[in-house]
């Protein structure tokens, strides 16, 4: 049987750490050898292995996780006591490891914010920031009850900068139960309790809490319900923790693909009576009477307060080139299945881009190329890290480095290489993935102040 020796930290189920000088590992039984510290391993002991971590933060600043893009954790190390909590409950993997005694962050990169390390941490030694003092997090400016600067109006899940699904959860929860606790506040009967803007995550916990405490109120959805999650790729699997949702029970799914969460929350809409005005936009939020005038593409609404849970992207970044307009270009991939036999063109970098390429790729017959501005691709999850360096290995999808779009045809892409040279790619499809644009001017519009964070709460 094999024996393996190496310096490591040790931490058992219940959280509490022990060093030991070495451990031996034979099969899934792990020993301390030399001194055990304060705790003695056993089969259940998690080894966290320091042999070789130097060499992580190298490993993370080649793939450009080295710098966050929004949410992640700080360490105080004057505050750090290294017990290693924080390193194990991470559901992403390498964002933190434990070196010389203390926690460090070295992928921030990778952090989507969880948020387990820092309620995990039993000194407080863990803050979740945004932003670094190398790039700047631009977002919605929020009081802690999720109120803007703009008495009555409230930003709640992405567009506040927390993503996650079961954070928008909470977030909607948490609002409302606010809102309903300042109810006396209200003084025209006339008027609605509130408008719901967005029926994602966020929003449609909005929703159903609303409706749980009585409230009168309008949830307007300018797509379908479930916002952008619907905008995953096909199948991609969505991540989330339990949440109780009102009128319906408890979803207790930890893993659960985007087609099926989004029959779930149909489901919910059902059997909770919950009303959702989809394919209606709001255009308008102005001030009047110590209320708000909504106005979406089909009628006004006078409401007491709003709720915003619209999303970060207002709308998908443009490479404003010529035959951008083209029916062939699109700024999502929602059925792969329906493209067989096409040349491919995706545009971008990241997780979304290359989620979508890889999709595209199991399909028959595709050619499907990806298009990056830089010359490697940075900052992806570990898996797609993976997968896209086996298809790309394979030839089931090829790269295009240091490259950008210049022209879309009828029936090809020019690009420029990173000498400048134009070249043409026969094409029957453009699919870009440059991420999406804050919809600054429309908070701007309603009076919400939008703040630059360079590693702050």
């Amino acid at each position: 049987m094999d024996l393996l020796l190496r310096q490591a930290w040790l931490i058992d189920g219940s959280g509490e750490p022990g060093r030991a000088a070495e451990v031996a590992v034979t099969g899934d039984r792990i020993s301390a050898i030399g001194s055990p510290g304060e705790l003695t391993p056993g089969p259940r002991t998690q080894v966290i292995d320091l042999d070789g971590q130097a060499s992580d933060p190298a490993e993370a600043k080649a793939q450009g996780l080295d710098e966050p893009v929004t949410l992640h954790p700080v360490v105080n190390p004057e505050r750090c006591i290294g017990t290693g909590n924080c390193v194990s409950v991470c559901p992403e993997g390498d964002v933190l490891i434990l070196r010389d005694g203390q926690a460090h962050t070295i992928a921030p990169g990778r952090c989507i914010g969880h948020g387990l390390c820092e309620r995990s941490c039993p000194v407080e030694a863990i803050q979740l920031v945004f932003g670094s003092d190398k790039r700047g997090v631009d977002l919605p400016r929020v009081k802690q009850n999720f109120e803007t600067n703009v008495p009555g109006l409230y930003i709640v899940g992405e567009l506040g900068g927390m993503g996650l699904i079961r954070n928008a959860f909470e977030q909607g929860r948490q609002c409302i139960e606010g809102i309903v606790a300042e109810r006396a506040r209200k003084a025209n009967g006339k008027m609605l309790d509130l408008v719901v803007v967005g029926c994602g995550p966020a929003g449609l916990s909005a929703s159903l809490h609303a409706l749980e405490r009585g409230l009168t109120f309008r949830t307007f959805e300018r797509e379908d319900i479930g916002g952008s999650v619907r905008h995953f790729p096909r199948k991609k699997l969505v991540m989330t923790q339990p949440v109780k949702l009102p009128g319906y029970g408890k979803l207790d799914a930890t893993e659960i693909r985007k087609e099926a969460l989004m029959d779930v929350w149909s489901d919910v809409v059902r059997q909770s009576g919950l009303t959702v005005a989809t394919g209606e936009a709001v255009e308008q939020i102005t001030r009047r009477d110590g209320g708000f005038v909504v106005r979406t593409g089909k009628g006004s609404y006078e409401t007491h307060r709003v709720v915003l849970a619209i999303g970060r992207r207002g709308r998908p970044r443009r490479l404003e080139v010529p035959g951008e307009d083209l029916p062939k270009v699109s700024y999502a991939l929602l059925e792969p299945e329906a493209f067989r036999g096409d040349r491919i063109l995706v545009v971008g970098g990241g997780n979304s881009a290359v989620e979508a390429a890889l999709a595209l790729s199991e399909q028959v017959g595709n050619e499907v190329t990806l298009s990056y501005r830089r010359d490697r691709l940075t900052r992806l999850k570990p898996e797609n890290h993976r997968r896209v360096t086996a298809a790309l290995d394979a030839g089931r999808v090829r790269a295009l480095w240091s490259t950008t779009v210049r022209e879309i045809l009828q029936d090809a892409v020019r690009y420029a290489d990173a000498a400048g040279g134009v070249h043409e790619l026969p094409n029957d499809y453009v699919m870009i993935f440059a991420g999406g644009e804050l919809p600054t001017a429309f908070l701007k519009a309603c009076g919400i102040a939008v703040d630059t964070k360079f590693g702050t709460r």
